[in-house]
Parts: C-alpha cells; sequence; structure tokens
C-alpha cells in the first residue's frame, strides 16, 4: 500500500487540468482546514472537490473487485473508508460547503469528456450560488 499515492493521482491532475482550462482558478489543493482534505478546496466559494479512487472509495458504479486475501481486513479498512467519507462529507454540508465528487472510473476515455464538463457547471453553478462573480 506504500506505493499507492493519496496525492496528485491521475484522475487529480485530469481535474484539476480541466478547471484550469475552464478559467477556474484560487483553488486549494488539499487545504488542511477543511474536513477531509478535498482533493480541490474553493474556501472563498465553500466548493470541495474529492477525486475517488474506485478501489479504495468502493466506487456504487463499477464494482471494484475485492482482494482475495486476507478478506476481514480488507472488510473492515473499506468500510472505515466509506465511514470517513460520509462523516467528512457531512461535516461539509453542515458548515455550509457544496460537496462534488467524481469517481475515477468516470474518468476514463469513454465518459471523461462529458464528467469533466458536468464538474465545471457543478463548480461554477455553486460559486454563482455564492455570488461568485
Amino acid at each position: 500500500m506504500q506505493a499507492n499515492r493519496s496525492k496528485n493521482t491521475k484522475p487529480e491532475l485530469l481535474v484539476r487540468a480541466a478547471l484550469r482550462e475552464a478559467g477556474l482558478t484560487g483553488y486549494r489543493l488539499h487545504w488542511k482546514k477543511a474536513p477531509g482534505r478535498p482533493d480541490v478546496c474553493f474556501p472563498g466559494r465553500r466548493v470541495a472537490v474529492f477525486v475517488h479512487g474506485c478501489f479504495w472509495h468502493r466506487c456504487p458504479h463499477c464494482s471494484p473487485s475485492r482482494p482475495k486475501t486476507h478478506p476481514e481486513f480488507w472488510k473492515a479498512k473499506f468500510a472505515r473508508n466509506r465511514e470517513r467519507d460520509e462523516r467528512d462529507n457531512a461535516l461539509l454540508v453542515s458548515a455550509g460547503w457544496t460537496v462534488i465528487v467524481v469517481w475515477e472510473c468516470r474518468l476514463r476515455r469513454a465518459s471523461r469528456e462529458r464528467t469533466l464538463a458536468e464538474l465545471v457547471e457543478e463548480v461554477r453553478r455553486a460559486r454563482e450560488g455564492m455570488g461568485a462573480p
């Protein structure tokens, strides 16, 4: 597990490139002051974007495989990950944040363009709701 990145993954870089290309700059990366340290965070507009890996966060869209060895360990590990995600989302929403989750599988070539366009639109909508220019 040590070789698995938690920051600057390929899906995360794709998301950041799409936001920059759309002119949505001024975000912070892994902002420590926000619950869960969102991968991309617009603190002034209270928008948090999480880029979830399908394996670690148990994607509801693609049903990722589960390791065959140590099944009890993995079951508990994945449950903790999901609980943490839910807790962080609830904390952010209760503090008035808009939370956007982008799944790794949605960034594959077949659906990448549509997913990134939807993300940009969601971020813009959330920012407009806060009175952004």
